[in-house]
C-alpha cells in the first residue's frame, strides 16, 4: 500500500509527500530527518489518500503540487 500525504507545517506550509510506510515516514518528520521539514518547528497530518501502487501515488502527488494552495486546502477540508 502506498500512501499520499499532506502535511501543515508551522500552520502556513504545506508539504505533500508518498510513502509506502507511513508512520516511518511521519517519525523521520518528526525528528527532523527531512530536507524540507526540518525548518519547521511543528507538523500535522492533515490529508492521506492510498494507492495499490507507488506509480498512481506518484501521478497524484504531481498532480496535487501543480495545484494552488487554496485548491489544497479545499481538498483537505473536503476530505
Amino acid at each position: 500500500m502506498w500512501y499520499l500525504y499532506i502535511l501543515l507545517c508551522d500552520n502556513t506550509s504545506l508539504y505533500i509527500g508518498i510513502t509506502n510506510d507511513l508512520s516511518h515516514r511521519l517519525k523521520q518528520h518528526q525528528n527532523h530527518n527531512s530536507t524540507y521539514t526540518k525548518q519547521f518547528n511543528t507538523f500535522k497530518l492533515v490529508y492521506t489518500q492510498e494507492f495499490s501502487n507507488r506509480s498512481d501515488a506518484v501521478a497524484r502527488e504531481k498532480q496535487i503540487k501543480g495545484w494552488t494552495k487554496q485548491k489544497k486546502l479545499n481538498l483537505i477540508t473536503s476530505g
